[in-house]
Order: structure tokens, then sequence, then C-alpha cells
């Protein structure tokens, strides 16, 4: 059983924090917390509409989810992110995602958006 924490900017790439200049649309959090089944490992989270954001250095990140993952017997918890497959353009020029090397490991990081409900 692991504990997730996802977090996603909104449609215009902007995330809701509190010290941002700019305000988001009411309602929109952009963050959950689910636990995943003890048996299954399965979990799911209702997430809105994805957009693309600004990195650091001002470079446009491709949408995706930030996920912080913990459980317990993990000391410190893992941070990674969910890619969209259908995002390609934004994805091939995403500064992040071309860090990894290997064109293979980045496909670890897609999802392909199907999800199944009542499960």
């Amino acid at each position: 059983m692991f504990l997730l924490e996802a977090w996603q900017a909104n449609a215009q790439g902007i995330y809701a924090h509190p010290e941002s200049a700019v305000e988001v649309e009411d309602g929109f959090s952009g963050f959950g917390r689910v636990i995943t089944n003890f048996e299954t490992g399965e979990w799911a989270l209702i997430r809105s509409n994805r957009g693309s954001s600004q990195g650091v250095s001002g470079s446009v990140q491709a949408p995706h989810i930030n996920l912080w993952i913990v459980a317990r017997g993990i000391n410190v918890g893992l941070n990674t992110r969910i890619y969209f497959e259908d995002e390609t353009d934004a994805n091939a020029a995403d500064p992040v995602i071309n860090v990894i090397e290997w064109e293979n490991r980045r496909a670890t990081l897609l999802a392909n958006g199907q999800y199944a409900r009542g499960k």
C-alpha cells in the first residue's frame, strides 16, 4: 500500500499556489491524495484539463502530473512525473523528460489516458 500525492497545472499551465501572482479558477486545487488498493495496487485520481507549464528557466514543459510516492519502509518519498502519450510534440520538446538518455526509459513515464471505473 502506497500513499500518492499528485499535483498539476491547470489548462493555462498555472499551478494553484498561495504565493502565485496569478489566480486560478474557482474550485481548482490541482492537488490530490490517494492510498493505493492494498491487494491490487490500483489507484485513481480525477484530473483537470491539462496544460503546458513554464519551468524555472522559462522553458515550456509538456503537460504532466507530478507524483510523490511514500510507503512504510521507504525512508524518503519518491518524486516522479506522469506524461501523456498523446502529447507527442510537447513531450519531444520537454526539457525534463529529455534529460533521460534512453528513449525506452522515457516511455515508462507515459500514460495512455485509459482508465476503468467501478473497480
